[in-house]
């Protein structure tokens, strides 16, 4: 995070350019590409900054059968945007009468995101899907007011990004089998909470395939 100060008359006053939202509820979200599959995975913990109120606390919402969205960030936030995304991908459905894309999905989530840049969602999403068309595997995330920035491999958000950039980095390979890309991701995921104290007490994991998705519950530290 940048800052800056600026004087105004005789007095000074400090600016930052990004707001640090981060650190109030922790959290963390990956999601990870394989070879025609996807994984997305998310922590499970709610907190306020040191404080942990649970441990049941899941980030990863589900908007078509291929797709689905993980949100970081201030809690109240994710709760308030995964419902007003609820509700316009249930307009989407029943105006086109069929499920909505990965990609249309990134869009509507990026002009929502933008509506409220005055006054922006806390809130880092990670997006992760199957294009049904194509048959591809599609990922990416969002700042805080909706720019889009799509990846090849893998994207991270939360307060854990650094170390889910090193443990990614270090594990992801080109077209990773299902079984492997939840090895990867899941090993990524537990090893980076582990050193970040304010995510981990265990995650939930989602393998996307064309025709199926499959979570699972992983178990972390509870300290």
């Amino acid at each position: 995070m940048v800052s800056f100060s600026f004087k105004v008359g005789s007095c000074a006053v400090k600016t930052n350019s990004s707001p640090d939202y981060a650190p109030l509820d922790g959290g963390a979200c990956v999601a990870m590409v394989g070879k025609d599959c996807v994984a997305i995975a998310c922590d499970l913990r709610l907190g306020l900054q040191a404080l942990t109120v649970s441990n049941e606390f899941p980030k990863i919402f589900n908007y078509a059968p291929s797709t689905y969205l993980g949100l970081t960030g201030l809690a109240t936030d994710v709760n308030t945007v995964s419902q007003l995304l609820r509700y316009k991908v249930n307009l989407y459905r029943l105006r086109e009468e069929r499920n909505i894309s990965p990609q249309t999905l990134a869009n509507l989530v990026s002009s929502s995101l933008y509506e409220k840049r005055f006054g922006p969602f806390f809130v880092s999403p990670v997006l992760a899907g199957i294009n049904h068309t194509t048959g591809k595997p599609f990922v990416c995330g969002f700042d805080s007011i909706g720019c889009i920035d799509f990846a090849k491999n893998f994207i991270v958000s939360g307060t854990a990004s650094d170390q889910l950039y090193g443990t990614c980095e270090s594990l992801w390979e080109p077209d990773l089998e299902p079984e492997d890309l939840f090895e990867t991701i899941s090993q990524a995921l537990l090893n980076a909470v582990d050193r970040d104290a304010l995510s981990g007490w265990g995650a939930y994991v989602y393998i996307i395939e064309k025709d199926k998705v499959t979570k699972r519950k992983l178990k972390g530290r509870q300290d």
